[in-house]
């Protein structure tokens, strides 16, 4: 059997649809908007600090909306190429293969690049016809242009405040899209989310959330931290507790060393940790 005769020639979307719902806590009407943006056909825009939530939202509303739903980590190889599809080689000589964004474009599903701004400058570029009231996708290499499915919904992100100048968002490109802006939630729902998804008890859970809000104090303060622990570093470190690992041990590997490589920021967290865990 060729590359071009398997299972996915009859269901290309087969893979990207979501059966069972993914846990979401709202923080607000974040749902309604995106619901209403997608029913008019405006692309998307989700901002936001790493670990906030932004691709599990993602995920729920493609579980919500009945739609399916291609992801795309972006990174700095990243190309248009990766996007829209290339030539592919097997036995039977060459052959097409739409990439993520024209598997979405011309078959109807959400295509979510997340993290955009790593993305190569020639990957950003190719999603502009597909947010403007053409919603289309040329491909050059085919002389072909795909006039987007009905169902097409385009959602991109990323995280204003970890990217240097080199990596912002140019404004012709930010203005094609509505924005929705997420931070991390309120102490009540982020413990809520931390119990839900790690199995602790709320107790635990208040304690980490404590620990993370003062991480994210220290780094809005400039003080050796790039970021404060994500909702998701809690999830970790929760789930490591649950798992039998002492308080300490868990925040050591989930949240200090994995929120900066500084020693000396590193010995600050955990001495924050064991006032938070300490009785």
């Amino acid at each position: 059997m060729s590359a071009r005769d398997t299972p996915l020639a009859n269901d290309p979307l087969a893979g990207h649809r979501i059966a069972d719902v993914p846990f979401y806590q709202p923080a607000g009407a974040e749902a309604d908007w995106f619901e209403t943006a997608c029913r008019h056909h405006l692309p998307v825009l989700l901002k936001g600090p790493t670990g906030c939530g932004k691709t599990r939202f993602v995920e729920y509303m493609a579980w919500r909306m009945g739609l399916p739903l291609i992801q795309v980590a972006c990174n700095d190889d990243t190309s248009a190429a990766d996007l829209t599809g290339r030539h592919l080689l097997d036995a039977d000589g060459t052959y097409w293969a739409d990439g993520p964004l024209t598997l979405a474009a011309r078959h109807g599903a959400i295509c979510y690049l997340d993290e955009i701004v790593e993305a190569r400058p020639d990957a950003t570029v190719v999603i502009h016809p597909l947010t403007d009231s053409r919603r289309v996708l040329p491909l050059d290499r085919l002389g072909e242009v795909v006039h987007a499915h009905p169902d097409f919904q385009l959602v991109i992100s990323y995280n204003p405040g970890y990217h240097g100048e080199h990596r912002r968002l140019k404004p012709s490109t930010r203005q094609r899209f509505v924005a929705i802006d997420f931070g991390y939630p309120d102490a009540a729902h982020e413990a809520d989310v931390v119990v839900r998804e790690s199995g602790a008890d709320r107790e635990t859970a208040r304690r980490l959330v404590d620990l993370a809000q003062r991480t994210r104090a220290l780094a809005q303060a400039g003080n050796g931290l790039d970021e404060g622990a994500s909702t998701r570093l809690l999830v970790h470190a929760a789930r490591l507790i649950v798992a039998g690992l002492a308080p300490l041990d868990a925040c050591r590997i989930a949240i200090s060393d994995a929120a900066t490589d500084d020693a000396d920021t590193r010995v600050a967290l955990q001495t924050m940790a064991a006032a938070h865990f300490a009785t």
